[in-house]
């Protein structure tokens, strides 16, 4: 498995037992990157340590942000659907890399990471 593929894998595995993401802000908002696939991608962490490694390569204005699962995957992700963004996971490196998914992706990978029975969407 690839380096940012057991990223990925540890970011559901992660999320599903704190039932806590990460994510990195300022004062004004967050960073959103264009990803490797061409379109702009929020990054997610699944650790208070993994995001404030990249607020840190980001600058020193930028902090590490939590938020409960059940908020994100109801609030944050359906935004960000709605916005065309790509959801970031566990980026890594001193060049913050890593995978990133569409929200129905993130959705149907967490419900599986969940144990929870696929949606009828």
């Amino acid at each position: 498995m690839s380096t940012s593929g057991a990223q990925a894998a540890a970011f559901f595995r992660d999320i599903s037992q704190t039932r806590t993401v990460w994510w990195v802000r300022d004062d004004d908002g967050s960073p959103t990157p264009v990803s490797s696939s061409g379109r702009p991608a929020f990054p997610y962490w699944s650790s208070e340590a993994r995001a404030q490694r990249a607020a840190q390569l980001w600058g020193p204005q930028f902090r590490a942000v939590s938020m409960p699962l059940d908020h994100w995957r109801s609030a944050a992700l359906p935004d960000l659907a709605k916005d065309d963004f790509r959801v970031g996971v566990n980026w890594s490196g001193q060049r913050l890399t890593g995978w990133d998914f569409t929200v129905d992706e993130v959705i149907n990978r967490l419900t599986h990471a969940l144990g929870e029975p696929p949606s009828d969407r």
